[in-house]
């Protein structure tokens, strides 16, 4: 078990660096979509795709 650990050390440390940062990307994506921000940066006007918006019109 040890040897495993000692000769796949650097690609455990990296797979988990990577494992976080998309943990933590999840989580600001979750977090600014329940707090009603939107990805596209909330300009409908120029959007090719604006009546297609999830985003109701008032």
């Amino acid at each position: 078990m040890f040897s495993f650990i000692s000769e796949n050390a650097g690609t455990i440390v990296v797979s988990l660096l990577l494992l976080i940062l998309v943990v933590l990307a999840v989580r600001k994506i979750a977090s600014d979509r329940k707090a009603g921000k939107h990805s596209c940066g909330g300009n409908c006007g120029g959007c090719p795709m604006s009546g297609q918006c999830e985003r109701k019109q008032n």
